[in-house]
This record gives C-alpha cells, structure tokens and sequence, in this order.
C-alpha cells in the first residue's frame, strides 16, 4: 500500500514539474516569436512604406519621376556632406572610443572608474538633438564659455572663421555622442581579451606589437569594423541636431528630407523625400558589404 501510495506521489510531482516546465517553455516561445515580429514589424513596415512612396505622385498614381530628382545638384552636395561627417565622425568616434575602452578594460572590472566611465557614456550616447546643439552652442560658439576661456589665454579657436556650423564643426559635436557610443558597444569585445594572451606572446619572444598584429588584432577587428558601420550608421541618420544647428536650409540629406516634406508654400514633394530616404537606405546597405 506505501509502494503504491509512494509511487503516485511520485507520479504526480513528476507530472506537477513537466507542467510547469511546459508552461514556461510555452510562455517563453510565445514571449520569443512575439518580440521577433515586433522588431520585424517596426523594422520591416517603415522600409515598406518609403520603397511604395518613392514610386507615388502625391495623388497616388506611379511614377519614376521621383528618382530623377536626385541627381540635381544640390542633393547631390547634401549626400557628399552627409557622407564625409558621418565617415570622418564614425573613423575618429571609433578610434577614441576604443582606445577609452581598452584603457577601462585594463583597471579594475570592478572598480570605481569603469563603473563612472560606462555610466556617463549611457547617458551621453543619448545626449542628442536640440539639448546638444544648446549644449554646443554655450560652449563652443562664438560667446561660449570654452571659446571665451581659451580666449582670454590667447587661444582664438575662431581665428579663420566661424567653423562650428560648417561640416568640422558638426563632426566635433557628433563625436560628443559617437565616442561614448562606441565605448558603450566595443567594451564587451575588449572583454573578451585574455591576458593570458598576452603573457603566452611574450614568453614566445614576442612583442606588444607582434601582440596586436597576430593576437588581439585579428581577434577584434570584426567587432571594430561593426561597430565604426554602427557609428556611421548612427551619424548617416542623424537630424535632431544638425537641424537645431542649421536653421537656414538643408546642407546635409536629412535636411533635404525635411524641406521636401514641409514646404511654408504647400511645395511638398513627398515622393522625392522618399526616393532619398530608399537612396539612403541603399547607402547603408552598400557601406555594410565587405
């Protein structure tokens, strides 16, 4: 009567268990294919909706007419401009973002700095649009404090001209988010390195630069080469902060957008602000390719 009893207790805390493992697994593949078609649907319908645009006159009849106005000669300078900030800010974001991170990555995992470090690079990797073309403006415009400061040493940073709202300029204050973003997404490929690495190098006869070129190089080179696309990509699409910046025109091609779609004399073109908007798709799809 015990065997009995004991096995159908058995029995049914196995059978208890394999439902609540069930139920989990269940809930968790619906969580799974739920979040996969959120991203595919947020991801998948805007592009949808510029490709069909790009081929609709406003009144809703196809045309290949919107295609044509991208070779005019003004597009073409927003798409020159865009494209040297954006590469210029993506190299040089990257190159001191990575060069922050290992220098992070070499103290203590633990510690007070890496702790300070990644925490104001979250915050400043968001720290965009109007706030930082304010931020910009009080610090290195013409009556900023930065510039007053260095000018009262005898450093006018403006000696050959007003710069902040030319193309360098723009660079400089999209580094102020593009290195925390790069310290942000390149530390967990700098984690991955292992000193043991290092020390089996040089106990080879090997130097640090043998160890970079034939060790860690290799190693983090796909991880870097990503994250300056992500950095370019983050820079391409930019325009909160160039448009509180530029307020007489559009120079650069999210500028160009924003006149085709708001027009104060009802010049709207919106078919030609979706051909540049696919053109700019297509951009980022060919820098991606190796």
């Amino acid at each position: 009567m015990s065997t009995a009893a004991g096995r159908t207790g058995r029995r049914a805390v196995l059978t208890w268990v394999l439902g609540v493992v069930g139920t989990s697994a269940l809930w968790w593949w619906t969580a799974h294919l739920m979040l996969r078609g959120e991203v595919r649907w947020r991801t998948l319908l805007p592009t949808a909706i510029v490709v069909v645009g790009s081929f609709l006159t406003k009144d809703g009849s196809f045309t290949l007419d919107n295609f044509s106005g991208i070779d005019k000669s003004y597009i073409i300078k927003s798409f020159i401009n865009s494209l040297i900030v954006s590469s210029v800010s993506a190299i040089v974001g990257a190159v001191a973002g990575a060069v922050l991170g290992y220098a992070v990555v070499t103290g203590n995992p633990d510690g007070t700095l890496r702790r300070l470090v990644t925490s104001a690079a979250g915050v400043l990797a968001q720290f965009g649009g109007v706030a930082l073309a304010i931020a910009a403006i009080a610090v290195l415009g013409s009556e900023g404090f930065l510039t007053k400061l260095l000018l009262a040493r005898g450093i006018d940073i403006y000696a050959n001209g007003l710069w902040l709202f030319d193309p360098i300029g723009i660079i400089v204050v999209y580094l102020y988010f593009q290195i925390p973003l790069m310290v942000l997404v390149f530390l967990p490929a700098l984690d991955g390195l292992r000193p043991q690495w290092r020390e089996a190098t040089e106990s080879l006869g090997g130097s640090t630069w043998h160890y970079w070129r034939y060790v860690a190089g290799p190693l983090l080179a796909p991880s870097f080469l990503g994250c300056t696309l992500l950095l370019f990509a983050n820079a391409f699409s930019a325009y909160a902060t160039v448009a509180a910046l530029l307020t007489q025109g559009g120079v650069y091609i999210t500028l160009e957008i924003q006149n085709l779609l708001t027009s104060e004399t009802e010049q709207t073109q919106p078919g030609l602000a979706q051909a540049l908007a696919l053109a700019m798709i297509e951009q980022r799809r060919l820098a991606e390719l190796p």
